[in-house]
């Protein structure tokens, strides 16, 4: 959620959301296109390049018109979410977007610049999926980059959550990650770093002989040398 003081939300991850004053609001499917596409890109769009991404399978002259009906419908309900000027389009400043924040977090993540108070950051924003039950070809590399981007970042909290003795969140944005990509080795890596650091060796070899035989029986590899050397001198394979 926004600050207390914020009026407009709009949520993309884990699927679309309007808010206002914490209440939703009914937004007609293209007018959902439209502000996703404005909020993913977050910068000023020229309403041409708009149109031909929301609507690439018609003219330019229709594809302007769709613009031009969706923009009105997405001020039907007195409040406005999209400001014109110059032929371009973005979303109004006070409007609060679920995947910026989580982007601005991630990024803060994975650079090493979150502050201590950042580490506090849901963890399950994270793990979401960026407008999961959508098919729109111009979001799926957008849906991409994210998810790689929020992997990266829960691997990076998971380490730091160890350095600060915080287990219990460590292994729970390890688990996040896992369960965003099962095959992910580094994710896994993260986890059993998290037993090791309580001293669970027993719990650590678990875990990596549960990912090996994963792995052997879905894509018929081995775990890599960094995975061999992490759980070296636990036990037997």
């Amino acid at each position: 959620m926004g600050d207390a003081s914020t009026r407009l939300e709009l949520h993309l991850l884990d699927g679309f959301e309007l808010l206002f004053e914490g209440e939703a609001v009914w937004v007609p499917l293209s007018a959902q296109r439209l502000l996703a596409f404005l909020a993913i890109h977050d910068r000023p769009l020229r309403r041409v390049y708009v149109a031909g991404k929301l609507w690439p399978d018609t003219t330019e002259q229709r594809a302007s018109a769709n613009l031009r009906s969706t923009l009105w419908r997405a001020h039907q309900w007195g409040h406005q979410l999209i400001r014109a000027a110059n032929s371009r389009l973005w979303l109004v400043d006070d409007l609060y977007v679920d995947l910026r924040r989580a982007l601005a977090r991630a990024r803060s993540l994975v650079d090493g610049s979150a502050e201590r108070v950042e580490l506090n950051f849901d963890i399950l924003a994270l793990a979401g999926h960026l407008l999961p039950d959508w098919y729109e070809d111009w979001l799926l590399l957008e849906r991409e980059r994210y998810r790689q981007l929020a992997l990266h970042a829960l691997e990076a909290l998971a380490g730091r959550l160890i350095e600060l003795g915080r287990s219990g969140e460590a292994a729970e944005a390890a688990v996040a990650a896992i369960v965003s990509d099962p095959l992910r080795e580094s994710a896994h890596r993260s986890l059993i770093r998290v037993h090791l650091a309580e001293r669970n060796s027993s719990e650590a070899l678990r875990q990596y002989r549960l990912y090996r035989a994963m792995l052997r029986e879905q894509l018929g590899l081995a775990p890599s040398d960094r995975m061999e050397a992490l759980v070296r001198g636990l036990g037997s394979g």
